[in-house]
């Protein structure tokens, strides 16, 4: 007998349990690459860097390796940008931005 999530022991059967991957287990298993410093053959570099007051390169923007493939040059251009503008390790917290930006609306059209 096959259970998603829970143990249920029962006497005569053996019981397995079977966890789906999904939310927070699955993102921690994702390989996260640093699109704000792409390597060539359209490769990236793994998330992270060393320590530095203030790099040549600046701050690293961290996604999955899944969705940087999926991404357009000018979406992770625009969130790289959007990354390094914003004031880094206020209050010793990082700083996370949007990975896609919201459209801005056009407005009530005047009859």
């Amino acid at each position: 007998m096959l259970t998603l999530g829970l143990y249920v022991p029962t006497r005569k059967e053996e019981v397995r349990t079977v966890v789906a991957r999904g939310g927070l287990g699955k993102w921690f298993s994702e390989k996260w690459v640093n699109i704000g410093a792409p390597k060539k053959k359209g490769k990236f570099q793994a998330c992270g860097r060393g320590k530095a007051k203030k790099g040549k390169k600046g701050y690293p923007k961290c996604v999955p390796l899944s969705k940087a493939r999926s991404m357009t040059k000018s979406q992770i251009r625009s969130a790289v940008r959007r990354k390094r503008a914003k004031a880094q390790g206020v209050g010793g917290k990082p700083t996370n931005v949007k990975t896609f930006a919201r459209r801005k609306s056009r407005g009530k059209k005047k009859r």
